[in-house]
C-alpha cells in the first residue's frame, strides 16, 4: 500500500525534503512505517522517541495499523524558551 508522509519543522532539513511517499505491506503500523523511514532518512531515527506522529488530522499511537491511502504527517518535539 501506498502512505504518502509530510514532514514537518526542522525535518524537512533532516529528510531534504518537504514531503515522501513510502511503499508498505497491507497491514503496516505507524511502527513499521517509521522503520522504514529511518532506512531511508537516518539522521531521523535518533529523534523516533519524541516524533509526533498524526494520521490525517488525529494523533496516533505507534501500534496505529495504516490504510491505503493514509496520509502521515511527522512533527518534531515542541520546543519553547
Amino acid at each position: 500500500m501506498e502512505i504518502d508522509v509530510h514532514f514537518f519543522s526542522y525535518f524537512k532539513e533532516l529528510t531534504g525534503c518537504a514531503q515522501t511517499r513510502q511503499t508498505l505491506p497491507v497491514g503496516a503500523t505507524i511502527h513499521d512505517l517509521l522503520h522504514q523511514l529511518h532506512a531511508r532518512f537516518p539522521r531521523l531515527e535518533p529523534l523516533e522517541r519524541s516524533t509526533l506522529v498524526a494520521v490525517g488530522l488525529e494523533y496516533q499511537p505507534r501500534d496505529h495499523a495504516l490504510r491505503e491511502g493514509d496520509e502521515v504527517s511527522l512533527f518534531p518535539p515542541v520546543q519553547g524558551g
